[in-house]
């Protein structure tokens, strides 16, 4: 069984390093793109925290870009909730995420505590 606490604070110092980094450096910037994505994601669910990394404008999308991956990699490799297709499919599809109430509570509680 997996340790969540040691999973979620080793996919956050990934959130950081892995946006600042796409960001060109620039920890503010990455700083500002990664609490807006949290506040998406705590405000309005899974589905739209998508949306928003999928919709983030030229200043801001390869940091959006890392952030999907991301939690794509741990919602796919480490939990085991989402198959390999695209972030947004996966969640909404028949028989996804999006109907499967506690794994999708346990998304959002992971993804929470790594942004």
């Amino acid at each position: 069984m997996e340790n969540l606490d040691q999973l979620c604070a080793e996919y956050g110092n990934k959130f950081a390093d892995q946006v600042s980094e796409a960001l060109s450096e620039k920890p503010k910037t990455a700083e500002t793109l990664i609490t807006k994505a949290l506040g998406v994601l705590q405000e309005q669910g899974l589905y739209a925290f998508a949306l928003f990394c999928e919709s983030r404008g030229s200043g801001e999308k390869n940091g959006a870009e890392k952030i999907r991956d991301l939690s794509k990699e741990l919602l796919k490799d480490k939990l085991q909730l989402i198959n390999n297709g695209d972030f947004l499919e996966e969640i909404r599809r028949k028989g996804g995420l999006a109907e499967k109430l506690d794994d999708l509570m346990l998304a959002i509680q992971v993804l929470e505590k790594s942004l």
